[in-house]
């Protein structure tokens, strides 16, 4: 089983489970990457957490993926962006992605989607994608990868994500300001008990301008033994 994640700047993140492939919130517009929408192939599976144009910008590029998303937003993109195949769920769920399983998740943030018309975005979200289903049961021998979307420091984190979906990677926003700082995204961390984390949602725009050392600093203060990796962008990273 390979499980290998690339971090495209801002919130934009490639996964890629066996031979399934993954693009979650495209936005290339960041100061990260240098990569144009056309210069990535398109995933089987485009996700999108939010209606936020920073993290729908470049879906109308990937309309030959396969839509995961909000019923609100597979409405909106389905008749405003063209997308033919879709599959709308909701935060609890879980569903069925070829070499992967995708569980919607919680996000504390806003929702709405500008585009002149009336749509609603739905709840805001974060995704859990993994090579096997959620269980109850410890699966020891399964890789998990959980993209916390634009959110808050949340219990449900401590409480149901970490114990239960039992991510060993998790991308937490650390930009401040709309989203978690990075002392927060440090506690998110600890939470989560992952072995890998990763700082997203930074540095893109003035007010998200922060140090991701700063986060790295605090990750370590936690005690947490998760090991915290700024990226380099279009980088892969072998989970």
């Amino acid at each position: 089983m390979t499980f290998e994640l690339t971090w495209h700047g801002h919130s934009t993140w490639h996964v890629a489970v066996d031979d399934t492939t993954f693009l979650i919130d495209p936005f290339f517009d960041n100061p990260h990457t240098d990569l144009d929408p056309s210069d990535v192939e398109t995933p089987d599976y485009l996700l999108l957490t939010h209606g936020h144009a920073d993290h729908i910008a470049h879906a109308d590029e990937f309309t030959d993926a396969t839509l995961v998303a909000t019923p609100e937003i597979v409405s909106y993109a389905s008749a405003e962006l063209g997308f033919e195949d879709a599959i709308g769920m909701n935060l609890g769920g879980t569903v069925d992605c070829d070499d992967a399983f995708v569980s919607m998740v919680r996000a504390d943030h806003t929702n709405g989607i500008n585009t002149g018309h009336e749509y609603e975005g739905g709840m805001p979200a974060g995704f859990v994608i993994g090579d096997t289903k959620p269980t109850q049961v410890e699966d020891a021998e399964s890789t998990t990868f959980y993209h916390a979307g634009d959110t808050s420091l949340m219990s449900e984190m401590k409480d149901v994500i970490g114990p239960y979906l039992e991510p060993d990677a998790a991308a937490v926003p650390i930009g401040d300001h709309f989203t978690m700082g990075p002392w927060q995204a440090a506690i998110a961390v600890d939470w989560l008990d992952v072995d890998h984390a990763f700082p997203m949602h930074y540095g893109t725009f003035p007010p998200i301008d922060v140090d991701p050392d700063d986060w790295v600093r605090e990750v370590e203060s936690t005690g947490t033994p998760a090991e915290p990796h700024v990226l380099a962008a279009d980088e892969p990273f072998d989970l």
